[in-house]
């Protein structure tokens, strides 16, 4: 009877044992799975764009709070106003956002660097690339919507052929990988947005006549020059140094490198035209 308990005993510890080992074997294996999928590029795609929406949801209600304690004309605005205080406040932190990456994408880090020998610089990308291009997607999915819901107050024609555009081309370069370096260049325009927006706060602030609206009218005259025509000037310059890298891309992706800076150089030289227009206004009434 004893030798029996023993052997009771130990076949219950070889069995506990073996169970243990089973299930960490299954633990590592849904490890595994798991960071497989997370770093997937589906489950990165869409968790970015998801997370930009939300993103902009919750800056759109940060503004609308925080205006309506410190800002004591907000209260007086018409509803159409408000929605778009608010909304050109997710515009502006989409643009920080936006231009800061572009730039530590583009020139900071090595990701396209010419001297890097990690394939061809029209087809690297990175999870961080991507992620960044998932964000800016979820913002211009949200943007679009709330200007195809407040027609026209938001944007007229042009505003909705912008955004389609964009949407596009930062799509195509976010599922495909393809040509994102041309889509981050071409997102440095968003620089001149901070610059504008402020300039509509302080016209319905009442202080169109401040010397804080003549220096906004400088500034966005020389960002817009740098960020919307210099850097595009510079786009078509890569193009033409990589055209042979271009031409390795599909063609709906050459089609889409081509037509888009293309369509958006033009409507930036017209907007800055007016921009000019405008800022020769303000100087001829103040003299």
């Amino acid at each position: 009877m004893p030798r029996e308990i023993k052997y009771g005993k130990e076949s219950k510890f070889i069995l506990s044992t073996t169970t243990i080992m089973e299930i960490n074997t299954y633990q590592t294996r849904a490890e595994l799975l798991l960071r497989s999928y997370i770093l997937s590029d589906s489950f990165i795609v869409c968790s970015s764009v998801i997370g930009g929406v939300f993103a902009c949801k919750l800056v759109y209600d940060l503004s609308q709070i925080f205006s309506s304690i410190y800002f004591k004309r907000y209260a007086g605005f018409s509803k159409s106003q408000q929605v778009e205080w608010n909304n050109r406040s997710i515009s502006t932190v989409h643009a920080i956002f936006i231009t800061a990456m572009s730039l530590c994408l583009a020139f900071w880090s090595d990701l396209f660097s010419d001297d890097q020998l990690s394939g061809l610089v029209i087809m690297r990308s990175s999870t961080l690339s991507t992620s960044v291009l998932g964000v800016s997607v979820g913002y211009f999915l949200t943007d679009l919507a709330m200007i195809l819901w407040f027609y026209p107050s938001l944007g007229g024609m042009e505003y909705l052929v912008h955004h389609l555009l964009s949407l596009v081309a930062l799509s195509y370069a976010m599922l495909t990988v393809e040509a994102q370096f041309y889509v981050y260049m071409v997102l440095l325009s968003e620089a001149t947005t901070p610059g504008i927006n402020l300039r509509w706060y302080l016209d319905v602030a009442g202080l169109k006549k401040s010397k804080a609206y003549l220096i906004n009218g400088f500034m966005m005259v020389f960002v817009w020059l740098v960020a919307r025509i210099l850097v595009f000037i510079y786009v078509f310059y890569h193009f033409y140094v990589h055209y042979d890298q271009l031409m390795k891309v599909s063609s709906f992706g050459i089609f889409l490198v081509c037509v888009v800076p293309l369509v958006l150089a033009v409507m930036n030289l017209v907007w800055f035209w007016k921009i000019v227009k405008g800022l020769k206004k303000t100087l001829a009434k103040r003299n």
